[in-house]
């Protein structure tokens, strides 16, 4: 073999070597490329587990429960436990120390008692709105069509305790018509408030809409135009010693997703 053609195979041993190092290379990159593409972020491989306790305002029980059902379904190993009631109660529970992760209230003025005193974090989020209905015997017997009818004489009237959303909100679109009710109850939360117009122990009561919608045949609903004067927001919020925050943020995450505005909506809630 000549000097020359031993050059060449030496020239052509070498620029093999260097293209299968560069295809091992190449090879390798894409691997490692492929393999960070594929790997779950930290947030989708943590596994969420144990009970989440949510105190919320009892008109969002039955959208609420619903919700709790399919967060434990998306989250096996999960489980939600709830303390429905009047906001004003579950605050002062919450500021009291009553263990909870997370809390939905119905309306900012109860939700201000807990971040008030620093229980809560971040700021809360408004995740719905609702409207006040009057609430009725089935079939209207006594043909109530206004707010101003519930203030006439012998009808029986309940309505909520004034330091309850429903009942702040009642009371401020008594005050926009300027009309004076005495009822013949005050009730703790706006299910008691419906409860009595369902075993008719009182004629109507002013509810919310989901409320009356939540009751079906039981009662039958009356719409004010006061009402609009008086919606309610909700707002939501992680509380600060929450014993599960991780599986309380990711409830919270449901609520306010498209599949829990879903529910809300259906329950007749307004859109925030």
């Amino acid at each position: 073999m000549t000097r020359s053609a031993r050059r060449t195979r030496r020239t052509l041993q070498a620029a093999g070597a260097g293209a299968a190092a560069l295809l091992a290379l190449t090879a390798c990159s894409s691997s490692d490329s492929h393999d960070t593409k594929s790997a779950p972020a930290p947030s989708e491989s943590a596994k969420l587990s144990g009970t989440v306790t949510v105190f919320a305002a009892a008109s969002l029980q039955e959208s609420f429960t619903t919700l709790g059902k399919e967060f434990e379904k998306e989250h096996p190993g999960t489980k939600v436990t709830f303390n429905f009631g009047g906001s004003d109660t579950l605050a002062a529970s919450i500021t009291g120390g009553a263990p909870a992760d997370v809390f939905a209230a119905a309306s900012p003025k109860t939700m201000a008692i807990v971040t008030d005193k620093k229980d809560a974090v971040g700021a809360p989020a408004t995740f719905v709105r609702n409207q006040l209905e009057i609430a009725t015997l089935p079939g209207n017997p006594d043909k109530v069509s206004s707010l101003k009818d519930l203030t006439r004489s012998g009808l029986k009237v309940v309505l909520c305790d004034k330091t309850v959303p429903c009942g702040a909100a009642a009371q401020k679109a008594l005050d926009a018509s300027k009309l004076k009710l005495t009822p013949v109850s005050y009730e703790q939360d706006v299910k008691s408030a419906l409860t009595k117009v369902e075993l008719k122990e009182a004629d109507a009561s002013v509810v919310y809409k989901t409320d009356v919608k939540a009751a079906g045949d039981k009662v039958e609903g009356v719409e004010f135009p006061e009402s609009a004067n008086a919606i309610n927001d909700y707002p939501i919020a992680l509380l600060k010693d929450a014993p599960n925050a991780a599986a309380a943020q990711a409830f919270i995450q449901l609520v306010k997703s498209a599949e829990g505005q879903k529910v809300l909506s259906g329950a007749g809630f307004l859109k925030p």
